[in-house]
């Protein structure tokens, strides 16, 4: 048992990436927190399932139009430093959201506007955000263990965040969800303060913007294998992922609940979560990420198939278990293939090609989960976004059945290439 709590949590020999831990798991509690109050407030103002969709469109397709030059900013400057501003002027926007809320005179157009800003903020938050991890780990061999640890960060943070919040919004209102975030922003302030990373080396080749962005696309035209994951992450967020656009309705409708309701939905999907990032980081080096994946997104369409029409809301609540397992492995999984097998001078631009996957197809995906739920009601649009999701884990199964070669057996086959050409 010990060693496989040593094995599960070996990234935190890191002492730098322990810090980052605490300090990002902190703060992502306070942004589930927002995320939900924000959705909440919208609901109760318009009582509108496009409304949501739109304040999801709001918060992430900047990110999606940004990210790339996000990327270049990455790959050419000082990630810790840029994390450190992106974190201070999110805090800086969370305060805004309070005195909005706290002031009583709101309209949804405000919220939408400062939904736009963190947006812009995230655009060029990730792609420096998931390199630093990189920079962080001692041991190399450690980085998958660290990405999926990072999951387990983020899902307890789905969690414990949205639980909190509907309590909150009951309590004391959405303007307190909005300070506790803004407040949350110094944890991971002060963690970052705190590293001891080796001197930056700038890069003293600038290239044109354009040059670097073209650059970023043509790596992944030549590594297909990336570019496959990506293309799959692709299709997944666009979607499928937007499912959880339209849980205010399923807590208010469906259920004939309130805030705590719909926080209590959120955290029964993040504890499926959490449950499968501490499956991800208890896996021992070179298993095979990619079969899992497939298996997961076949969990994650049979979840939502299964949870859409329930309106018994303890079973409900299992099948949002079994949702969010399945959900977990869309980005835990694809990032760390794609980060573990892109050439450290293009992680950022490729990461950012990412963000712009995921921040682009989800706000696109979250307008038409809305307008198609306008249509055929919130339990029929979530119907078909499980059954999409099989589709998708079918369409790519012949891809993700393919076994990954590890650096042992490829240096064998270029051993034997060679001595074949030899031999010639």
């Amino acid at each position: 048992m010990a060693k496989r709590e040593i094995h599960t949590f070996r990234a935190f020999r890191s002492r730098n990436y322990t810090l980052y831990f605490m300090g990002q798991g902190t703060s992502l509690i306070g942004t589930w927190m927002q995320r939900t109050a924000v959705s909440w407030v919208v609901y109760t103002m318009t009582h509108s399932a496009f409304m949501l969709g739109l304040t999801v469109f709001a918060s992430q397709f900047p990110s999606f139009v940004f990210s790339l030059f996000g990327g270049v900013v990455s790959d050419r400057y000082n990630r810790y430093k840029v994390i450190l501003l992106t974190q201070f002027i999110s805090m800086v926007q969370a305060i805004l959201l309070a005195v909005l809320i706290l002031s009583h005179h709101y309209l949804v157009w405000e919220i939408l506007t400062l939904s736009t800003v963190l947006g812009i903020i995230n655009a060029f938050d990730m792609p420096a955000r998931q390199p630093l991890v990189h920079e962080l780990i001692k041991d190399k061999d450690d980085l998958s263990n660290a990405l999926a640890l990072n999951s387990s960060m983020v899902n307890l943070a789905r969690l414990a965040g949205p639980a909190l919040s509907g309590i909150i919004l009951e309590k004391f209102g959405a303007g307190t969800c909005f300070i506790l975030n803004a407040v949350s922003f110094v944890a991971v302030i002060a963690s970052l303060l705190t590293m001891k990373l080796p001197p930056y080396k700038a890069t003293h080749i600038k290239k044109k913007v354009t040059t670097e962005l073209i650059e970023g696309f043509t790596y992944l035209k030549q590594n297909p294998s990336i570019g496959m994951v990506m293309l799959m992450l692709t299709c997944i967020s666009l979607l499928v992922l937007p499912y959880n656009t339209l849980l205010p309705v399923f807590a208010k409708v469906i259920f004939k609940g309130n805030a705590a309701t719909f926080g209590y939905i959120n955290s029964f999907i993040g504890l499926g979560a959490i449950t499968g990032s501490f499956f991800l980081a208890s896996l021992k080096p070179g298993t095979n990420l990619k079969r899992i994946l497939l298996i997961n997104t076949l969990i994650l369409g049979v979840g939502l198939i299964l949870f859409s029409h329930i309106s018994y809301f303890p079973l409900a609540m299992l099948f949002a278990v079994i949702s969010g397992f399945g959900t977990m492995s869309q980005g835990t999984i694809c990032n760390t293939l794609i980060q573990t097998n892109t050439e450290a001078g293009m992680r950022g631009r490729v990461m950012s090609i990412v963000a712009m996957s995921l921040f682009g197809m989800l706000p696109i995906g979250s307008l038409l989960i809305g307008a198609v739920s306008q249509k055929i009601g919130a339990p029929n649009a979530i119907l078909c976004q499980g059954v999409i999701a099989i589709i998708i884990a079918l369409s790519f199964s012949k891809f993700l059945r393919k076994e990954t070669l590890n650096k042992n057996e490829i240096e064998k086959l270029e051993e034997e290439e060679d001595v074949v050409i030899e031999k010639i």
